[in-house]
């Protein structure tokens, strides 16, 4: 046996032991482990991930601790990735255990998913990545991501990581603290995410809060489209919020100008309106005489003769001119008749006729006088 072979045999396979590197090939690299017989470690153990040539990790005298992979007459065969794996596996599953978030580097994008170095070959697989369907990972190559291990096997080789998780609980710790912010009364800015049949979603910050659509305006809206559109930006104010079902109810309308708003900069007492027949009551008529305003024609103003019930006169629908007795923003009221206006109709016409009258009996008079006259 030679000195060499005796050598060897003081090794043995799983042992750690440090040397340096004396040559980098392009797929293996000799390493000076105190001994005439250089050990050899091939690409395929210097990282646990792919690499092309051995210069792209190590260069000469890098001192690199390794263990012994196996030996063959008088060769040692070494591996660097063994011993980078070990290291690696006792933090891992202390950040598994404790749920760490930690950041890695993308190292190469695969079929399937990507792949990080954390200490041993990790894998996002693709469904893994992001909250959103990803169609090309291309540009992810070189990009760090926040992840955590969703799954860890010692005995299988196997680190799964996720960033999509990562997202997914950061989003939930602020939809709560978004949540546990927000007070009844309180108005915000927030931003159309959906249109339903029922009202709009709208996010205030990392929680959606719903605006039923009675709640979009003060007028009657048919469909929320007609009001507002996905990515507008809105004013709400917090009808109520339910923590425990994370439910918040929203109203536009309650930031937007009331219709009775300055009413009395818009309608004043004795003005002549045109407005549509809203409801009829038993004692009276409701016309809306401006969007979302409402007067109340009492049953004794609908005309000017008694009326035992509005429907004699009035129908639903009906375009009428009504003229303002009074009007209130405070009580939100109008008074409002129909009968003040008949009066006064009637009146001029009165004074037309008495005005024909009197032109009728001018021009007779000066028509005798002038025959009268013709006989002095």
């Amino acid at each position: 046996m030679s000195e060499s072979s005796n050598e060897i045999t003081q090794f043995e396979v799983g042992d750690i032991l440090s040397g340096t590197v004396v040559k980098v090939e392009d797929k293996q690299v000799l390493v000076d482990i105190g001994y005439k017989s250089e050990g050899i470690v091939p690409i395929s153990e210097l990282s646990n991930l792919h690499i092309e040539q051995a210069s792209d990790l190590v260069k000469e005298n890098d001192i690199l601790t390794l263990q012994v992979k196996k030996m063959e007459d008088d060769e040692i065969i070494l591996s660097k990735k063994a011993v980078d794996a070990e290291k690696s596996w006792d933090s891992l599953e202390k950040s598994y255990e404790n749920n760490e978030v930690f950041e890695t580097e993308i190292k190469e994008v695969v079929k399937g998913g990507l792949v990080v170095d954390v200490g041993l070959r990790g894998f996002i697989p693709a469904s893994l990545v992001e909250t959103y369907f990803v169609e090309d990972f291309a540009d992810y190559k070189d990009k760090k991501l926040t992840v955590k291990i969703v799954d860890l096997d010692k005995e299988q080789n196997r680190v799964i990581l996720s960033h999509k998780d990562v997202v997914q609980d950061e989003t939930k710790q602020q939809k709560q603290k978004v949540l546990q912010s927000l007070e009844q009364g309180q108005v915000l800015e927030g931003v159309v995410q959906r249109l339903t049949s029922f009202g709009v979603f709208v996010d205030l910050g990392g929680i959606d809060g719903l605006v039923h659509i009675s709640q979009l305006a003060h007028e009657h809206v048919e469909k929320a489209s007609d009001v507002v559109s996905e990515g507008d930006k809105i004013t709400v104010e917090i009808l109520s919020v339910d923590r425990d079902n994370e439910r918040i109810s929203l109203s536009r309308k309650k930031t937007l100008p009331g219709p009775w708003s300055n009413i009395q900069d818009r309608v004043s007492k004795g003005d002549v309106l045109e407005g549509t027949v809203k409801r009829l009551v038993n004692f009276g008529a409701f016309v809306e005489v401006l969007s979302g305003v409402e007067g109340l024609v009492h049953i004794s103003q609908i005309a000017n003769r008694h009326v035992g019930t509005p429907q004699e006169v009035l129908e639903v629908g009906q375009q009428v001119k009504v003229k303002v007795l009074d009007v209130s923003e405070k009580e939100e009221r109008m008074s409002l008749s129909i009968k003040e206006l008949e009066q006064e109709q009637e009146a001029a016409e009165f004074k037309q006729y008495e005005k024909d009258e009197d032109q009728s009996g001018f021009q007779l008079g000066d028509f005798i006088g002038d025959k009268l006259n013709k006989y002095k």
